[in-house]
């Protein structure tokens, strides 16, 4: 098992290096390795993410370790009385067996419209499940990585008020939206989640709002495009990549 994970860790090593290249440091590739040898992720499977600096696992990661150490269950209930179905709240307790005779492990998970990203808006019920399942997973198998569906950073932003206006004082018509970090954010991980192209994505995305630059386009463009995203990687990413690849094609600047 260990031959197998060491060269696992190599192979993450390698393709973490071709997907985060520009925030893979030193300490992050020993704490990848770290995260091999002890838990045998994989980030070709999508076991793990680098968000901000940071690793991050994910749903399908925990459930992978839980069935190579034969978790004897997970068991799932509505903590009924702090659910709201009118208001889309929803809290579930999950509760993790590791074998017949172990103690549980017991994790919440709460969803509501104001922490979840607007691409899952409407799902509220089961992403507190999910987030109840991986808190509960984590605690049995000692994992003090938080996971990606807990994070309230990709959840939504709070519209402004009023439109921000650019450091000359004019007022912008558009918001420039994309400079706010929790779109950007949300952007960035469907990038790598699915290992898109970021530079044909920005393309894909200026042309789907209808602006010469993502940066040109208004908040309820980018949140569309998003959602756009989301649904056709989900759907077809090969269909998804071919089109991408459409925006390959090199832009020739006329000369004044």
């Amino acid at each position: 098992m260990k031959g197998n994970f060491d060269l696992l860790a190599r192979r993450n090593a390698k393709l973490a290096k071709g997907k985060w290249i520009d925030e893979l440091g030193k300490q992050h590739l020993q704490s990848l390795k770290s995260l091999t040898e002890d838990y045998g992720f994989s980030v070709a499977l999508g076991d793990l993410l680098l968000l901000g600096g940071k690793w991050y696992v994910t749903h399908a990661g925990l459930l992978r370790l839980a069935a190579r150490s034969r978790c004897r269950g997970i068991q799932v209930e509505q903590v009924r009385d702090f659910c709201d179905p009118l208001a889309g709240r929803w809290v579930f307790k999950a509760s993790v067996y590791k074998s017949p005779r172990s103690k549980r492990f017991v994790g919440y998970g709460d969803a509501d419209p104001s922490n979840v990203s607007p691409m899952v808006r409407g799902a509220e019920l089961r992403i507190a499940e999910t987030r109840a399942v991986n808190r509960a997973l984590r605690k049995a198998y000692g994992i003090g990585l938080c996971s990606v569906e807990e994070l309230g950073a990709f959840s939504s932003a709070p519209r402004p008020s009023a439109v921000s206006s650019p450091s000359n004082g004019h007022p912008s018509s558009n918001g420039n939206s994309i400079g706010q970090p929790r779109l950007r954010d949300q952007l960035c991980l469907l990038i790598r989640q699915y290992n898109l192209d970021a530079n044909l994505v920005k393309a894909y995305a200026a042309d789907f709002c209808g602006t010469q630059t993502l940066s040109g386009a208004s908040r309820e463009l980018v949140e569309s495009f998003i959602s756009h995203l989301a649904a056709a990687a989900k759907q077809n990413r090969d269909a998804l990549v071919c089109k991408l690849n459409s925006y390959a094609q090199p832009t020739v600047e006329a000369r004044s």
